[in-house]
């Protein structure tokens, strides 16, 4: 069964074309109709004129002498008659001698030719009364034929809006069935999208051939499906994952604190209190990260502001403490528009990363590559595999040798990065860098400042 609104958008569209072929059909056919008459009456006009002519031409030369029968030179046009200013028949054709004046119209002095209709008590007649000469007493020469069927009835009119009835019926009809036919793989569509649920995301909706709206809408609806899928598979990955890296530190604290209640007087106090920090500590940074995770993106650190990024690094690096030296190669003038608590984060984290993997220095650019500001970040330590450059931005994802080497980290740094980088519209990723690892973001510069 279709959906609501596929019933209501079949109904709708109907209704319009159905409108809108009414609109076209109508006057059309009115003004056919009138097109129709109007030729009609002229093509009747100019026979009753033309034969009027010729006999008024007749009388005036004496070719038709008084009291004869007047010979009609149009077949359809039968009933003449020339009528003196008293009344008296002058002459008639023989379909008119027994009947009564076809008309009491006369033409007068300035028009000699007048064209009317006129109805007897038997019939209707369509015709044109032209005086002979300019004489008063000039005799007047009555042309007719009996109206046409046309111009007597309405059977024609009624005919053509039958015909009109007709079409907007059959307009209406089409247009529901191809809608219907047009609607069919929406309702297929919807029918699929309605047996999808949160527990199964991995069912898809039938894509119909070609590169139709229709087509492009299934194509969206599987993208759509495929993204949901996807980032549901993160999330039991990551909720898996953070809850192993909880138990850790959790489980580790639990054993120090049962051995210390199980044998008391064995216990160093101080060392447990410093490894139960530890593992505190350790808690709140994983719990601190993934709560960050979860607000980016929002609104809840939604003010942004035009930050030069050059600023920003050394703002960085003037509050910290590391180990290795750090250079810079910091172009001027490179300002995004972003959050500065989050860029400030991902530029920190990138400098925890190298500082732990550097073997002699860490050295951080900033610049401009096609229309883009790009903030580099490098270190001289192991370089990356290519084909772990994407699983390095995973949530809780450490490579073999930064197990080894990686003190209270929490696998969510780079994570973290990837996630503030793209809610800024921008990119983050690894590149090749011979002798160490380089870590390149990009953001789209902000526009020029009208204020400066």
């Amino acid at each position: 069964m279709a959906p609501r609104w596929a019933r209501s958008l079949r109904v709708r569209v109907t209704l319009i074309a159905t409108a809108v072929a009414a609109l076209v059909l109508i006057p059309v056919g009115v003004g056919g109709i009138a097109v129709s008459r109007a030729l009609v009456t002229a093509s009747v006009y100019s026979e009753t004129r033309d034969t009027a002519e010729r006999v008024a031409f007749e009388m005036r030369g004496g070719a038709l002498p008084l009291g004869s029968s007047i010979p009609v030179p149009h077949p359809s046009v039968d009933l003449i008659q020339v009528v003196a200013p008293d009344g008296r028949f002058l002459a008639t054709s023989d379909a008119a001698r027994n009947m009564p004046p076809l008309s009491e119209v006369r033409p007068g002095a300035r028009h000699r030719v007048v064209n009317t209709t006129s109805c007897l008590p038997t019939e209707c007649v369509h015709l044109t009364a032209v005086r002979v000469s300019m004489n008063a007493d000039s005799p007047v020469v009555y042309a007719g034929r009996r109206t046409p069927e046309m111009l007597a009835t309405r059977v024609v009119d009624i005919v053509v809006y039958a015909e009109i009835a007709v079409l907007i019926a059959l307009a209406g009809w089409a247009t529901w069935l191809i809608t219907g036919r047009a609607l069919r793989p929406v309702r297929i569509m919807g029918g699929e999208l309605d047996a999808v649920h949160a527990g199964d995301l991995s069912r898809r909706v039938t894509q119909p051939p070609g590169d139709d709206e229709v087509a492009q809408l299934a194509r969206s609806v599987n993208g759509t499906l495929e993204r949901l899928e996807r980032s549901a598979e993160q999330q039991r990955r990551f909720a898996s994952d953070a809850s192993h890296e909880l138990r850790t530190p959790i489980a580790g604290l639990r054993a120090q604190l049962e051995s210390a209640q199980l044998y008391p007087e064995d216990t160093d106090l101080q060392k447990l209190v410093d490894s139960a920090l530890r593992d505190t500590d350790r808690l709140e940074a994983i719990i601190t990260d993934l709560l960050l995770l979860a607000r980016i993106g929002s609104r809840v650190d939604a003010a942004r502001e035009r930050i030069d990024l050059a600023g920003l690094v050394r703002a960085e690096l003037k509050v910290r403490n590391d180990k290795l030296p750090v250079r810079v190669d910091l172009d001027q003038g490179v300002v995004v528009d972003g959050v500065r608590l989050q860029l400030a984060r991902v530029l920190t984290n990138l400098l925890d990363n190298a500082q732990r993997h550097a073997e002699h220095t860490v050295r951080v650019t900033v610049g401009r590559q096609g229309g883009q500001a790009v903030l580099a970040v490098e270190n001289d330590g192991v370089e990356i595999a290519v084909e772990d450059r994407e699983r390095i931005f995973e949530r809780f994802t450490r490579l073999d040798a930064a197990r080894s080497r990686d003190a209270g980290g929490t696998g969510l740094g780079l994570a973290i990065a990837r996630d503030v980088i793209q809610a800024h519209r921008g990119h983050i990723c690894v590149e090749d860098c011979k002798g160490g690892a380089r870590f390149v973001l990009r953001l789209p510069t902000a526009p020029p400042d009208d204020a400066s």
